[in-house]
């Protein structure tokens, strides 16, 4: 008796290829959107980092300058000092896509990846019909 039937290996062939193939343009897309960082301290916005690829900086924000980020020259934002306890803001690493998000729950701060000038506040969140 086989574990498999030569169909369901051609089905599960096609899913894998579509999932591949869908993930390869969904990555090529991402990459061409320019993109920005948003700090959040206690769901305000309060400040907006262009991560435009040459410039390097580590900075802090007033509200809590014992939190620490730094911008990479490759596009990318981290965090790299905070006085939290438990440091999953530090260990949370490198980010630079669309979508992509750290936090600093015990100190109110919440950075996110967003693309750049597409999207205003005003706008809808969902629009349903026409």
């Amino acid at each position: 008796m086989k574990f498999f039937k030569r169909t369901d290996i051609v089905i599960i062939a096609v899913i894998l290829l579509v999932s591949l193939a869908s993930w390869i343009i969904y990555d090529h897309l991402v990459k061409d959107i320019s993109v920005k960082a948003e700090i959040y301290y206690y769901s305000e916005l309060v400040e907006t980092v262009e991560l435009d690829r040459g410039e390097e900086r580590t900075f802090s924000i007033p509200q809590n300058p014992k939190v620490v980020f730094h911008l990479d020259e490759d596009g990318g934002i981290a965090f790299i000092a905070s006085d939290c306890p438990d440091k999953v803001c530090v260990n949370t690493g490198r980010i630079h896509r669309v979508g992509e998000y750290a936090a600093c729950l015990p100190n109110g701060i919440i950075m996110k990846i967003v693309p750049k000038g597409e999207r205003n506040e005003d706008d809808a969140d969902i629009i349903v019909g026409y």
